[in-house]
């Protein structure tokens, strides 16, 4: 594990003892949003994980007084700009559609982890943090922790995994109303629906409770936590591939909008989107 602990992650530490690594998200934005840095190491970190023998369980929280603002909209900003062209053809849709894939695959990495991921929450999860979470096999959350299944009020179909994964952790009615209003939920109506397992005074409790469920799973056998991960996720892996597949053809298609330029404008004016529909 010697690597690990010395590489230098732009938007994540990684410490690693006890069988228990623990994985912070530290922006390098404000409320850790996941800007560049983000996806281009996410999936690098967790594949080392993933490999290395030191680690038997993954604690996954925010640093500082939330876990994620979700993505860094005007860091990608340049990134969306050629899809977004109104002259936009094959060329520049295919290359935001292997984007939307590349960004997936850092995700993907979480939740195929052969390694435990618990999620400690606390403070705003939006949007993309949401896509984090629901990778995770479990979360716990702080009381003051806030979710947001934000992106359909930013013009976008969320494409990173939550709409293909939370499925199997809450019913569809919460689900779908989540979803499609883009409204915040507190911590206790998270934990009423399924979405968290368990609610905690604070932060270092939330984070306490992590850290004792991930000992309780460092001291079972190793390799039959990884053949119960891989048995759980045999039924579920094909219906999330496919879900994923079709969500980035789909935003490649159709998510290029006035209405998504117009959600972009408005997050840097500071004011409210007039959505059109067009």
């Amino acid at each position: 594990s010697g690597a690990m602990s010395e590489h230098q992650w732009k938007a994540f530490t990684v410490t690693i003892a006890d069988g228990i690594a623990e994985v912070t998200l530290i922006g390098p934005g404000k409320g850790n949003v996941m800007g560049p840095d983000f996806w281009n190491e996410l999936p690098a970190v967790f594949a080392e994980l993933d490999r290395d023998d030191a680690v038997r369980v993954v604690v996954l929280s925010g640093s500082g007084k939330n876990f994620s603002y979700g993505l860094d909209l005007p860091g990608i900003a340049g990134d969306l700009a050629p899809a977004l062209a109104p002259d936009a053809k094959a060329a520049a849709r295919t290359r935001f559609h292997d984007m939307i894939l590349r960004m997936q695959s850092g995700v993907n990495a979480v939740a195929d982890c052969r390694k435990p991921v618990i999620a400690a929450i606390w403070g705003w999860c939006i949007g993309g943090g949401v896509d984090l979470i629901t990778a995770a096999d479990f979360r716990y959350a702080s009381a003051d922790a806030k979710f947001s299944i934000r992106e359909v009020k930013v013009g976008m179909v969320a494409d990173m995994g939550t709409l293909a994964r939370i499925p199997a952790i809450i019913g569809d009615g919460h689900f779908r109303e989540l979803a499609l209003t883009g409204r915040d939920i507190d911590a206790a109506r998270a934990e009423r629906i399924g979405l968290v397992n368990d609610v905690f005074d604070d932060a270092e409790a939330t984070l306490a409770a992590a850290r004792a469920a991930a000992t309780e799973i460092a001291d079972n056998p190793p390799l039959v936590v990884h053949g119960i991960k891989q048995v759980l996720d045999r039924a579920r892996s094909a219906a999330v591939d496919d879900s994923l597949r079709f969500v980035a053809a789909w935003n490649a298609a159709f998510l290029p909008s006035n209405d998504l330029s117009e959600a972009i404008t408005a997050i840097f004016e500071k004011r409210k989107p007039n959505f059109i529909g067009d």
